[in-house]
């Protein structure tokens, strides 16, 4: 039997706030909490209780369940230390590494994606327009702009380097 959207509101009702309540209890954090019970409900309205005998219960586990993936997800996303190496390379310029990887962190996101789609990943320029959703033309600008961006960090590294010898 599917739930109708009136009983799935009607549970919102009379179990939301204390829902949010454990929530917030294990994320220690009101947006978070606030998400995850969001994200239970409209998962019950979009595919109903179906089965489900104790409902209350049921959405408990839900929620607990939406604030432990949400966690997951959130860990993931860690960013990286500065210094670990991005790729495993024999006789590596970790020097020049640390310096290229500024220069792409200072790019602008738009650029920095077809960088990396197009130097690392080995995209083309017409895969990488049809993965962005963007002309190929634009991947081509792009590309070149970063590819300018990043020559002028370099030369900059270089020519600060070469002053620091003198």
């Amino acid at each position: 039997m599917h739930s109708t959207s009136t009983e799935i509101e009607d549970l919102y009702r009379q179990h939301g706030p204390a829902l949010l309540l454990f929530a917030i209890a294990m994320t220690g954090a009101r947006s978070s909490a606030q998400d995850a019970v969001q994200q239970v409900f409209v998962r019950l309205l979009e595919r109903g209780l179906g089965g489900v005998v104790h409902a209350k219960a049921y959405l408990y586990r839900c929620v607990r369940n939406a604030v432990l993936n949400s966690t997951k997800a959130h860990e993931r996303n860690v960013a990286l230390d500065e210094d670990t190496p991005w790729f495993d390379v024999l006789n590596r310029d970790f020097t020049e590494e640390l310096s290229l990887r500024r220069g792409l962190r200072a790019l602008p996101s738009e650029q920095r994606q077809v960088v990396v789609l197009r130097v690392w990943c080995g995209l083309t320029y017409a895969e990488t327009a049809s993965l962005l959703e963007i002309s190929a033309n634009t991947v081509a600008s792009r590309y070149r702009y970063a590819l300018e961006k990043l020559r002028e960090a370099m030369g900059a590294r270089e020519d600060s380097c070469a002053d620091a010898r003198r």
